[in-house]
């Protein structure tokens, strides 16, 4: 995707160490979010296309949206989801659209890859704008972490899609 300011591609193994230093700047030097995107690359859920990233039109990494695989389990089976996290934007280009943006595209694409559902936790003031509702209410439940019901979201793709059961997050996500 392209628009006149940025573009959005792929990620690249190349791109790994760009991405570690735009996460580390987005979150306050902070390397919690660096560290889980690496272990996620490198996880069984991680799929490629769906790891997006962000550009200038010179080139410059300014946005990284990371969508992997994850599960919902209910007594029945095991169903494939993705979950949408980290998320980041270079501070000087934040308030721009370029989150957004990486959230479009990825939800598109997960859509494209037969993905029903994308979920998330995440503020409850940004992410319904983008389609993200409470997922409590549709029968999703979160018990590997507390996290207020507001902020524990799911995006429902394809509305044909009746799955209920338990998110669990890879064990990527935990240090």
């Amino acid at each position: 995707m392209t628009n006149n300011m940025i573009s959005i591609r792929a990620e690249r193994s190349t791109d790994a160490e760009s991405v570690f230093h735009l996460h580390y700047e987005a979150f306050g030097s902070r390397e919690d979010e660096s560290k889980m995107a690496e272990r996620i690359r490198i996880s069984e859920g991680f799929i490629p296309e769906l790891s997006l990233i962000a550009t200038e039109k010179d080139g410059s990494l300014i946005g990284h949206a990371l969508f992997s695989k994850a599960e919902v389990m209910n007594e029945d089976r095991r169903y494939d989801v993705i979950v949408l996290g980290p998320i980041a934007v270079a501070p000087s280009h934040q308030r721009q659209g370029i989150g957004g943006s990486l959230i479009r595209e990825g939800l598109r694409l997960s859509a494209e890859h037969g993905f029903s559902h994308v979920f998330l936790i995440g503020h409850p003031s940004y992410y319904p704008k983008f389609g993200f509702e409470p997922a409590r209410p549709h029968g999703f439940d979160l018990r590997q972490f507390e996290v207020p019901d507001e902020v524990f979201m799911v995006n429902i793709l394809c509305q044909d899609a009746e799955i209920k059961g338990e998110l669990r997050y890879p064990q990527a996500f935990f240090a």
